[in-house]
């Protein structure tokens, strides 16, 4: 099994009775469906459905444990604590007492909480640890792994107040509850679905040549616009595009050209490949 520490993830802890009641009401998934072996994978959204942070959720005990992208956290314990009201809930960084780590391949943790990533079987786990386990890979490793699925990775791939869920494979990842009931930004996020009007996707692409920085352009050869390009890894990446030009060949983002890569559990329209 290969085992990875995260370093750019941090840990948010929501303690208090009506912590589950209080959660729920505000992100994209079921929070009572989280559980120390299974994480859920959700999001914080604007009012007007716009992404604002994405995270995993696992439970241990009488805490809910969120597994964020740690330049987020902040903004994140900020917006959450904006709605407690009355709510007998408490957040708190708990990241001094946690570590962060991703493990994929045969086999399950040894140690720590290890929880599954609810997006796909072979995503791996998410483990949280107080201490730092045994490593096997690195974190780019994992950045390539998850790249090579199809797999945002919050800021990386995602751009705050302006992305939509669907453009990011949450639908199909598990990271929406359609039958859960209200939360903040679900009436964007239904109206997408249900009404077809999603555009575009953020599909992995094969590189050739230097890999294009984040928000560099995507052209076709003839110039037209075709999206921007995401995280990147070497000879892959993630790239935010329109889906008339999935089926086109490559595309070109500075001096490299990419070729969307849809993978199979992406749900395309019917002329799409």
């Amino acid at each position: 099994m290969n085992i990875a520490l995260l370093p750019d993830r941090a840990v948010l802890e929501i303690s208090g009775e009506d912590r589950v009641a209080f959660l729920q009401g505000l992100i994209s998934n079921d929070v009572t469906k989280a559980r120390a072996n299974q994480a859920i994978w959700a999001a914080l959204l604007t009012p007007q459905g716009k992404w604002l942070a994405d995270f995993f959720v696992i439970a241990s005990g009488d805490l809910l444990l969120l597994d964020v992208e740690a330049a987020q956290l902040s903004m994140l314990a900020q917006r959450l604590s904006r709605f407690k009201l009355r709510a007998k809930v408490a957040l708190r960084d708990a990241s001094a007492e946690w570590l962060v780590h991703a493990a994929w391949g045969e086999g399950v943790p040894p140690e720590g909480l290890a929880a599954r990533d609810p997006r796909l079987p072979e995503a791996g786990w998410r483990v949280l640890s107080p201490a730092g386990l045994p490593t096997h890979a690195s974190a780019e490793d994992y950045a390539a792994h998850r790249i090579g699925l199809g797999l945002p990775d919050g800021s990386k791939d995602m751009e705050a107040e302006k992305s939509v869920l669907l453009e990011g494979g949450f639908d199909e990842l598990n990271g929406i509850s359609w039958t859960k009931g209200c939360y903040m930004g679900q009436e964007l996020t239904a109206r997408t679905r249900y009404r077809g009007l999603l555009k575009r996707r953020l599909v992995p692409v094969a590189i050739e040549g230097t890999a294009p920085e984040r928000g560099t352009p995507i052209l076709t050869p003839n110039g037209a616009e075709a999206g921007e390009m995401r995280s990147s890894l070497c000879a892959q990446g993630l790239a935010l595009l329109r889906l008339e030009w999935l089926d086109k060949g490559a595309l070109i983002a500075g001096g490299a050209r990419l070729t969307p890569q849809p993978p199979a559990w992406m749900k395309l329209p019917e002329d799409k490949p």
